[in-house]
């Protein structure tokens, strides 16, 4: 079943649990008379909601899905992000074109003693709001953080180029090799040899 297939299969779920909701508010509106029959009804379309969630939740495979702001190339624009049990995620969000653009990533963390776990929803988010860098048709070179746009075209020597990237008390430190990756700390320019 694909990603579309389960977000219609919810929420066909979900609507057709509030028209039973507006149903039960019609029943309540037409027995003023019966305050007890009014109640039970209330109550019952309050399960009957509570259900619904509990039906979304199962829809999505056991999944954590919500709405999340994220800058892309300098915008921040809404996104939905979808974290899975194992901790994968995947990010989508309509570009201007009206098109959807879909991103994701691994899920686990390697501990110190070698085992695996899932990624926390902190980390995760952390990733996403890591540096960016594009390579554009026109022969430029472009750092994205946050609503900062940085053209380091010009900042190459060596095929390397390192820039400082602040966004209020965070500081990164980054490290790009021209056209073959890039990498960040918090604590000094990384090495280019220690990476790709």
């Amino acid at each position: 079943m694909t990603d579309k297939e389960r977000y219609q299969k919810v929420f066909d779920t979900v609507s057709s649990f509030g028209m039973e909701h507006l149903e039960a508010d019609k029943f309540m509106k037409k027995t003023k008379k019966h305050a007890y029959m009014g109640t039970a009804a209330a109550i019952a379309a309050a399960l009957l909601i509570a259900g619904s969630t509990g039906v979304a939740y199962a829809a999505n495979v056991g999944g954590i899905q919500r709405t999340i702001q994220l800058w892309i190339h300098g915008d921040q624009t809404d996104a939905e992000l979808v974290i899975g049990e194992n901790g994968e995620y995947n990010v989508t969000w309509q570009k201007e074109d009206g098109s959807a653009q879909t991103i994701g990533g691994g899920g686990i963390a390697i501990e110190a003693d070698g085992t695996e776990r899932p990624l926390t929803d902190e980390e995760i988010m952390e990733e996403l709001y890591m540096p960016e860098v594009e390579y554009k048709d026109d022969g430029t070179v472009w750092v994205y953080y946050y609503d900062q746009e940085i053209e380091i075209t010009d900042m190459f020597e060596d095929g390397i180029c390192r820039v400082k990237l602040i966004n209020g008390n965070d500081t990164l430190y980054m490290t790009v090799k021209y056209d073959n990756g890039y990498s960040v700390s918090r604590d000094k320019y990384p090495d280019p040899d220690s990476f790709n």
